[in-house]
């Protein structure tokens, strides 16, 4: 199963608010939910949060998180009529494309959480774009995410899901990827999220075990909510 990223932001004149309102109940209703090979569909809007990630804020206001079965399905959803004569063309109505950040990857189920059964979760989801330190290879990367850094953040206070997500093979044949991850961690507000931030453990177990395979440079986080449009459960 493909997971794919897409971070967007407005168009110049459209404001925050306007923009996610727009994503969520025009474009998504009307154009990208139509495309019937995407299996499951939301899309994370942006909330404020003073404690992001990174040496600069995004200027992302949302996240567009789509599902696909494989790649054969991905190049017919790109391909079809419901794409190329709908969702694509609504785009420069609501969406600044030179900003768009695309990245699909393979998402590794770290903390599983209780069942995806509410349409509308009310907890908070911490996303963040990762690449690696320079120095280390790629293999070496996707092996210590998962076997070093990844249990180390499977223990912060208060985490309700964890994904761990490498970026797919496909994104590096013309040279290097933008970003080697994207991980989220799911908390039940932003308190809880500030809380697990602010937390010794963050500091002493987390951060350290991130500086050690990733680049602080190119650290990036966004806190969002969900919205979903299809799913939680796969149509």
């Amino acid at each position: 199963m493909i997971h794919q990223f897409i971070f967007a932001g407005p168009k110049p004149g459209m404001t925050a608010a306007e923009f996610q309102d727009y994503w969520v109940h025009v474009h998504a209703v009307k154009y990208a939910s139509k495309i019937s090979q995407i299996r499951r569909y939301l899309i994370d809007t942006r909330i404020p949060f003073d404690g992001e990630l990174g040496p600069s804020v995004l200027p992302h206001q949302g996240i567009a998180e789509i599902w696909l079965e494989n790649d054969e399905e991905q190049l017919a959803s790109l391909q079809s009529d419901e794409f190329l004569q709908g969702a694509r063309l609504d785009e420069p109505n609501w969406a600044a494309f030179w900003l768009t950040i695309v990245v699909d990857t393979e998402a590794h189920e770290i903390v599983t959480g209780p069942p995806l059964d509410a349409k509308d979760p009310s907890w908070v989801k911490l996303t963040v774009l990762m690449k690696r330190r320079p120095g280390l290879d790629l293999s070496g990367y996707r092996r210590l995410t998962l076997d070093l850094y990844a249990p180390i953040v499977a223990q912060l206070p208060g985490l309700r899901r964890y994904l761990h997500c490498h970026t797919r093979d496909g994104f590096y044949t013309f040279g290097e990827a933008g970003f080697d991850s994207v991980e989220q961690l799911w908390f039940d507000d932003v308190d809880a999220l500030r809380a697990a931030l602010a937390s010794a453990h963050f500091t002493d177990r987390v951060r350290p075990a991130l500086d050690a395979v990733a680049d602080p440079t190119h650290v990036f986080s966004l806190t969002a909510r969900e919205n979903w449009v299809i799913g939680p459960q796969p149509r």
